[in-house]
Formats: C-alpha cells, structure tokens, sequence
C-alpha cells in the first residue's frame, strides 16, 4: 500500500515555495532548473563537471547549500553551488550601483521669439547653457505669431546666432526644421568636447 510521506511533502513544498521568486530574480534555483544535464560548479569555484541535474542539486543540498543556474544560454546550462541568499544580494547591490551612474537623458524645451530682446536672449540663453551643462538635451522651439510666418528668415538668424554662442559645448542633434507654426533645433552635450576642456586643464595645474 503506498503511503504518503507528508513531512517529506512539507520539507519540499517550502522548498518549492522558497523557489517560486525565479521570475523576479531571473535566475532558476534547485527544483526549478529543469534542464538535464548540467555544468556545476561547487561552492569554492571548481568545476565539477558536466552532471545529472539530480546530483546536482544533491551535492547542493548536502552542504545546505543551493544550486543556482547562472549562465542558462550555455550548452549545458552552468549552475554553481552557493548561498542563494547573498547571491541575489550582491546581484541586487550591483545593479543599484549600475543605476546610480547611469544618467537619464531629458530634453528640456526652451522656446524663443523671433523679435526676441537682447535681455531675454541671455537669460534663455543661460538656462540653455545649464541644461547643457548637467548633460541634458536642450530642444530650442521658435515659435512664429501671425505675419511673422512670412519672414521666417529672422527666426533662422537668431537660431544661428544660438549654435554660434554655444559653439563646440554641444553637438547638432537636429538642424532648424519647421514643424507647423514654429521651428525646432535640437542640441546635445559634446561629451568629447568636455573630456578635451579637463585634459587641457591639467598641464597648467602641474606647472603651477
């Protein structure tokens, strides 16, 4: 007569439920890898060869330890014997890390007038040159009213005039283009142009 084992079906159900955060982990633990045969390295970073997933996860479970599927793409999958619980820390730690030095890129729009002031000018001018600056893309909109469609060439001459002041501290992304009633350029920050400013600096400080 077959009889259940229910303390062996509790000991693999919490297993089994200690396992069900793969998706979010992106990595298969124990009973979840189901690929047969696998490439295993032990805790200490030897290799052990290529194994039946079931010893596998055995010599795992022999030093309380889990076996964790690391490189799934490979041919056999590799899974490595190791606490699964630093694992997925440390692996959480460096892509915050990767975030924080990731920069997000937003294009900040600052619009203009083709009889715009001398005044006006450079306090448009000056926010350009901070968004610039802090390495966001800067879309310059030049909005024509009225009549002032029909010398568009005034717009053009200021919107030079802006390329001309910002000089080689930004790159063209794009040049003016009508869209509608207004026209649009679009300018990004010269990256290299700031690493050669820096390197520049440096004999000068040395001389000193």
């Amino acid at each position: 007569m077959f009889k259940l084992n229910f303390k062996g079906v509790r000991s693999i159900n919490k297993r089994t439920s200690k396992n069900n955060t793969f998706s979010e982990d992106l990595h298969k633990i124990n009973t979840q890898i189901t690929t047969d045969p696998i490439r295993v390295i032990d805790s200490k970073g030897n290799m052990l060869g290529i194994l039946p997933l079931k010893e596998g996860i055995e010599k795992a479970e022999e030093l309380g330890l889990d076996l964790v599927e690391v490189s799934p793409n490979a041919k056999p999958p590799v899974c490595k014997i190791i606490e699964y619980g630093k694992f997925k820390y440390a692996a959480q730690k460096k892509a915050a890390e990767a975030r924080k030095k990731q920069k997000t890129v937003e294009v900040k729009e600052i619009k203009f007038r083709p009889n715009i002031d001398t005044n006006d000018y450079e306090i448009k001018m000056r926010s350009v040159r901070k968004f610039i600056s802090a390495g966001d893309k800067v879309k310059i909109t030049m909005r024509f009213r009225g009549r002032e469609m029909t010398h568009q060439d005034i717009g053009v001459r200021v919107l030079r005039r802006i390329r001309e002041d910002l000089d080689t501290s930004v790159k063209i992304e794009q040049f003016p283009k009508l869209e509608g009633r207004q026209m649009v350029q679009v300018f990004a920050p010269n990256v290299s142009e700031k690493i050669i400013t820096k390197n520049d600096k440096k004999p000068k400080l040395d001389q000193d």
